[in-house]
């Protein structure tokens, strides 16, 4: 099998082929890395390539699995994760100078959990610095560049993780999302993330931005893979505070069960208004794909949608700023300027702002609790318009001018106020050629409905399976 054969193929189909010894790890591996030097120049998909520590990693895993110790269907793929995870003996730089030199003496709990799966940790992807940024723009290491479009956003703050999935360089990724930092580069890059219920994977041993938006999960090319790897995060750390301990479910179980009957409120409100026509369209075709396989299709309003912006800054201000005091501090002339710019006014929120955006939270998550009694999935675009040029501070949108960053994370950020699972799935594309993904959220821990109305969406379509013709 060539190389051109390996790595677009989905996690699932790899897995298979290991299984049957069809491939193996060490095949597998070297594939990726051919194409990183083949392609990573150009895309800036990868902060550091563990190229030895990977490759011994694979000669481990064919090892195993031909001894008869098959850990499961991530056993032997290749991973990238988003470089701010702690990787033991591997470079941690969040995208930031403060951390360029750092190199973590333990694994985040995250990464424990791959390698027990037996994942291979392929490298580390690029970041928006420290990730407080839905684009991806990074003065300091270089912005990844959208596989759609090199001049185009990636979307961050997972902006590799995003790049490398649809570039072929990697077969699942980790990203974080603490406004949107998934389902963003999911969106513009054409690929499919999942942010799964707040508490739901662990965050210990990640650098932070804000304690109480900040999630972790994974990105892939296919709503399955998503629920692999899902199966392998997952679960209860008592090393992060806000960590469930809940029983986890075989998130995969019940992918293929259909939509038939299942109630899908559409957020036709504020998640519709402002909209380029492009991405309207293919929303709007998504749903009647989703009618037309069963689905009861139903308008939903969500009034306080409106204030989630005014209710979120003082939060996320406050909590990043307080997490990166020290910096600000003792290290102000290694960030960059729009860094500081969005960490200080963090330190002018008093507490009765932040304790009064804490309550207005509560009802944020009472009304879309309440909303969500009548419909088991929410529907809307996860982005309005289509990546925007790196070089852009304003987009319009029929007729309205707003800044990149608030269009890049209006319409994600309120499932991290509520905390609920949210995943974003192509849907289609632009008239230039940029992709449209579709969100989906679901009630706190009903990651399984919210994968199965995903992949019923995926499988009745054909998005999913488009590429990028790369330069």
């Amino acid at each position: 099998m060539s190389t051109d054969d390996i790595h677009y193929l989905s996690i699932a189909e790899t897995a298979n082929r290991i299984w049957n010894d069809a491939l193996s790890p060490v095949d597998v591996v070297q594939a990726y890395l051919d194409r990183i030097d083949q392609y990573d120049a150009s895309y800036n998909a990868y902060q550091t390539v563990f190229r030895e520590e990977a490759l011994n990693a694979a000669r481990q895993a064919e090892q195993d699995i031909r001894s008869g110790h098959y850990r499961g269907p991530l056993h032997g793929i290749p991973i990238g994760v988003k470089d701010l995870v702690y990787t033991k003996g591997g470079r941690t730089t969040a995208g930031s100078l403060v951390m360029a030199d750092f190199v973590p003496d333990f694994d985040a709990t995250i990464i424990e959990k791959l390698q027990a799966a037996g994942a291979i940790i392929l490298g580390k992807t690029s970041v928006h610095e420290f990730a407080y940024g839905p684009t991806g723009v990074n003065p300091h290491y270089g912005t990844p560049r959208n596989p759609w479009g090199q001049d185009r956003l990636p979307g961050g703050s997972s902006s590799g993780s995003g790049v490398a999935l649809a570039a072929g360089l990697t077969a699942g990724a980790i990203g974080s999302d603490t406004g949107g930092s998934i389902r963003i580069p999911a969106a513009l890059c054409g690929i499919v993330g999942i942010k799964a219920t707040y508490g739901r994977v662990s965050r210990y041993g990640v650098v932070g931005l804000s304690w109480t938006l900040d999630h972790l999960g994974p990105m892939t090319r296919t709503v399955e893979d998503a629920g692999l790897m899902l199966n392998g995060l997952a679960g209860h750390d008592p090393q992060d505070p806000a960590s469930a301990d809940l029983p986890v479910p075989d998130f995969t179980a019940g992918l293929r069960d259909g939509v038939s009957g299942l109630r899908v409120g559409v957020l036709r409100d504020y998640f519709f208004r402002s909209l380029d026509p492009d991405v309207q369209l293919a929303v709007e075709e998504a749903v009647r794909v989703l009618e037309g396989q069963g689905a009861q299709i139903r308008d939903v309003t969500f009034p306080l949608a409106s204030q989630i912006a005014v209710i979120n800054s003082p939060i996320i201000q406050s909590e990043a700023a307080t997490y990166h005091l020290p910096k600000l501090r003792n290290n102000w002339e290694q960030l960059s300027t729009k860094l500081r710019a969005r960490l200080l006014p963090g330190l002018a929120v008093t507490a009765d702002i932040y304790l009064n955006a804490q309550r207005a939270r509560a009802l944020v998550v009472q009304q879309c609790l309440e909303l969500m009694q009548d419909v088991d999935v929410l529907l809307a675009p996860t982005e309005p318009v289509g990546a925007p040029r790196i070089d852009d501070e304003f987009v319009t949108i029929q007729g309205r001018t707003e800044g990149v960053v608030n269009t890049l994370t209006r319409l994600t950020r309120p499932f991290n106020l509520t905390g609920f699972p949210a995943i974003s799935v192509p849907c289609g594309f632009t008239a230039e050629g940029l992709p449209v993904g579709l969100q989906l959220a679901s009630r706190p821990w009903e990651e399984a409905t919210l994968l199965r109305a995903a992949f019923a969406y995926e499988q009745a379509t054909e998005w999913h399976t488009k590429r990028p013709a790369l330069s």
